[in-house]
């Protein structure tokens, strides 16, 4: 016989790829699921990164990571997905991750996909509604801070696209924006699509504080309520049945199509499609700013902020194998002001029920959480709407100053005043002990449940009156004094900062005034008594 020529032998070789392809059925792409990319961060020591994505069913994969010998070995599952842990690897980079595919039944048959300039560090998500949404290009000195963005090439960001689903999905079904070192461009990608101010703000100064890499995932949609962000689990813990519409409308139009998913009931859609596909990535830990949109049914959320907390820790731990902690921590901001002079209680009660009705974190109820307080980073000039506060940087501040304390364990002060102790003074007087340095900037803010029966502070029998500053002390400055002369009943109650929009820009009452350290705002409270007046 004739020795085949380099035609033939070239045909010879396509048929045979081509028959093992009918033989198996057909192949799906060999790639990365869509939350993996160039330039990402993956978790580092003591956790273990997951990685995982799509090929043919049945084949052989294996993982390399170099510079280095560490290799991993797997197999893709029938419904060609494929997943493997990778060791612990310290912080630094960059590395390049190489998947290789290898068709069965005939191994020299393969497949390379690759991810460069990858890094190790810490990988945080950033969740919520618009204030997380709200990006660096509309907040204050958006032109400096774009342009300081090139300083921090060791961030990397993520940005999660708009999108909602009835049923939970494995894969992100869309991304706004790739994995991405951080520059001018990717921080600076409009109004509305990236990078979000608060995400930016919190990594940076993470970043500053912890000088490795840091990955920034943010996945937010404005205008929602938490139940779209919750699974069914936790709905039907918290008694949620009745569905909730479409989500709020704001006053102007994102610049992109947006998908939700048709229909009245639009509960659990973004758990399913903006958090469920990266339940397989190991992080670090998430941040949380939302509220705004469950401030006109604010009951559940005692119920449902904590409970999803929960979820979330749960279903991330779950997903990556044990890798990601089952306790991960957990932050969030504290709803700030909406409308000056508004007597709507919902902002209150919601920043209440934020902290599980104990005023901070962490408490019994909600371990290994943090927060910031921004009630007094409202201002009335945002061009945003006044729900909108522009100083994402003070925010993004404090935030980071709680991670650094309850996170990583710097003996920092992260925390506002919060009252130890309240006792009845001479002259119709409450005194409110803080037992620690405090600075006062205004007079107003406390409130006293004046009653007509004992143990009772309700719209039945009570009504809420001003209690003013009548001194504060000039020696300790750790207590105030309010006056409760308004009240000729019983007093049975206190509360602070009980406003939708509590006070002016950095002007509420009550501060920290350590030596060391930025100053804090009190959260607000609230407090029964049992003080007989008149």
């Amino acid at each position: 016989m004739a020795p085949l020529s380099r035609r033939g032998l070239w045909w010879n070789g396509a048929l045979l790829f081509c028959a093992l392809f009918v033989s198996y059925g057909e192949a799906l792409p060999f790639r990365w699921a869509s939350v993996y990319g160039d330039h990402m961060v993956l978790q580092q020591a003591p956790h273990r990164a997951v990685l995982w994505g799509l090929g043919d069913p049945g084949s052989n994969v294996t993982v390399k990571i170099s510079p280095g010998n560490s290799m991993h070995k797997t197999v893709n599952s029938e419904a060609g997905v494929w997943k493997v842990t990778l060791d612990p690897m310290k912080a630094g980079g960059p590395y390049t991750v190489t998947a290789i595919q290898y068709f069965k039944p005939i191994t020299p048959l393969q497949e390379e996909i690759r991810l460069v300039n990858v890094m190790f560090g810490d990988v945080w998500i950033c969740s919520g509604q618009s204030n997380m949404q709200f990006t660096v290009m509309q907040g204050f000195n958006s032109t400096e801070e774009i342009l300081a963005a090139s300083d921090y090439p060791d961030i990397r960001l993520f940005t999660a696209g708009l999108v909602g689903s009835d049923t939970p999905l494995t894969n992100l079904e869309r991304v706004e924006q790739p994995w991405a070192v951080a520059s001018s461009a990717s921080v600076g990608g409009g109004m509305w699509n990236y990078f979000s101010a608060l995400c930016w703000f919190y990594g940076r100064d993470l970043y500053d504080s912890l000088h490795y890499p840091v990955g920034l995932v943010a996945s937010s949609f404005e205008g929602t309520p938490i139940e779209y962000w919750s699974s069914p689990e936790v709905l039907a813990e918290c008694n949620v049945t009745r569905t909730l519409p479409t989500r709020d409308k704001l006053p102007w139009d994102l610049p992109k199509h947006i998908s939700m998913v048709s229909g009245d009931n639009q509960n659990s859609v973004l758990w399913n499609a903006m958090i469920h596909p990266f339940l397989n990535m190991t992080i670090k830990g998430a941040i949380w700013y939302q509220g705004e949109s469950n401030a006109g049914h604010p009951d559940s959320y005692l119920c449902l902020f904590p409970s999803m907390i929960d979820s979330w820790r749960h279903s991330w731990y779950e997903g990556t194998g044990g890798q990601t902690d089952p306790t991960f921590p957990f932050g969030f901001m504290q709803l700030s002001g909406n409308v000056a002079g508004s007597t709507n209680l919902g902002y209150p009660e919601i920043r209440w029920h934020q902290t599980a009705d104990y005023g901070y974190v962490p408490n019994p109820k909600m371990e290994n959480v943090f927060m910031a307080v921004a009630m007094d980073l409202w201002r009335p000039d945002s061009p945003w709407l006044t729900v909108h506060p522009q100083d994402k940087q003070d925010m993004g501040t404090r935030l980071a100053l709680a991670a650094r304390a309850v996170v990583y364990g710097e003996k920092v002060n992260f925390q506002g005043p919060f009252p130890s102790n309240i006792e009845m003074g001479v002259n119709y007087t409450l005194t409110v002990k803080y037992g620690v340095p405090i600075a006062i900037r205004a007079t107003d803010g406390f409130e006293v449940c004046c009653s007509s029966e004992f143990d009772a502070c309700d719209a039945a029998t009570s009504t809420w009156v001003p209690a003013p500053m009548v001194s504060n002390s000039t020696n300790s400055m750790d207590f105030v004094t309010v006056g409760t002369d308004k009240c000729q009943k019983i007093v049975t109650a206190i509360r602070y900062a009980w406003r939708e929009t509590p006070c002016r820009f950095k002007l509420c009452p009550v501060y920290s005034n350590e030596p060391m350290g930025e100053p804090l705002p009190a959260p607000p409270f609230w407090m029964p008594l049992r003080l007989p007046q008149g």
